[in-house]
């Protein structure tokens, strides 16, 4: 049999190299299909993390301040600070006047880790202050839904399972978001390493991506009356944005309104969709903003630029999309209105 990236014990292998000791993986929490990802909702150690999000956390919110929570992207290396694209949101946000108001860091742990050129400041799991303006960074995972930064590497005096898990399996451009093992597979092979979807993929999908929308939905409506606004940081035409936009704005942002299963089309639902008009997330960069950044980038370099992805979304010239400057500026102008 050929061995191929899709055997679960070579995927494993994968994903210890994605995090950084003193962080360890825990095996089990590895999903690297939409089926795994509905069935990581009943992990014991998923629920209880999904337990505390949505009933017990309650942020530490100054009221002199305008206090504004910004919600970020998961990604594959964790802790999600020592990514690259966490790493230069995080240092934009510094240089431009945010700076972190004490208390705890991951610099300490993982300064080994922090690739030459950043300050330890990125590091902080702080809020970020800027005169009467103060950021409080959480992060949207799947399938943890939520993770306050102060929470990513310890909770309850407890590793967090913020920084001991792996779960590529809801993004089927990658081409092996896929459980070859499983019984309930119905993936297709295109390559040797590649996989599309077949419908039980698909339904999956239909069914965690609801479940992370309804969930973050109740973590919002609950911390919403803490913060004067809230905004996400999420790629256009992305899962993550996918989780957060009302139906009426996707056809808009390149993100599908449904998957087709069988004969039928299963309705994708979104956070904004089940939040108030008054509590709903504001996502950016817009597409007006995006295709700015295209125009700007494109003059920086001397060159055309076809897009942002490809090259640049993986960490391609110095930052990911979400992190070039081009893009960034966009995202400290709204902060700075609070």
């Amino acid at each position: 049999m050929m061995v191929t990236t899709t055997d679960r014990k070579v995927r494993i292998l994968e994903s210890r190299n994605k995090i950084c000791p003193p962080a360890k993986l825990d095996d089990e929490l590895c999903f690297y299909s939409p089926q795994e990802n509905v069935e990581a909702l009943e992990h014991p150690r998923v629920r209880r993390w999904i337990k505390f999000v949505l009933h017990d956390y309650v942020p530490k919110v100054d009221k002199r301040f305008r206090t504004i929570l910004l919600l970020l992207p998961c990604t594959k290396t964790k802790p999600y600070l020592l990514s690259p694209e966490h790493l230069h949101i995080n240092a934009g946000l510094i240089e431009a006047g945010f700076r972190p108001m004490g208390g705890e860091t991951l610099a300490g742990d993982f300064s080994a880790h922090l690739p030459p050129g950043f300050s330890p400041e990125v590091l902080s799991l702080a809020p970020l202050r800027k005169g009467k303006i103060v950021i409080h960074r959480a992060v949207i995972s799947e399938p943890l839904v939520f993770v306050p930064y102060q929470h990513v590497f310890k909770w309850s005096a407890r590793p967090s399972p913020a920084c001991a898990y792996d779960d590529p399996g809801l993004f089927e451009s990658r081409g092996n978001a896929v459980s070859p093992w499983r019984k309930d597979f119905t993936g297709i092979r295109i390559s040797p390493t590649k996989w599309k979807w077949g419908d039980e993929e698909r339904r999956a999908y239909v069914a965690m991506h609801n479940e992370m929308s309804g969930k973050l939905a109740q973590v919002i409506a609950r911390l919403r009356r803490y913060y004067n606004s809230v905004v996400a940081w999420v790629s256009p035409g992305l899962t993550h944005r996918s989780f957060i936009l009302e139906r009426e704005q996707r056809k808009t942002n390149g993100v599908a309104a449904a998957r087709r299963v069988g004969e039928k089309n299963l309705l994708l639902e979104g956070t904004n969709d089940l939040l108030a008009p008054g509590d709903r997330i504001e996502c950016l960069p817009t597409v007006e903003q995006c295709a700015l950044a295209k125009a700007r980038l494109a003059k920086r370099l001397r060159r055309p630029v076809s897009a942002i992805g490809g090259y640049y979304s993986r960490g391609g010239g110095g930052a990911t999309p979400l992190a070039l400057p081009e893009m960034l500026q966009f995202l400290t102008a709204r902060l700075n209105e609070a």
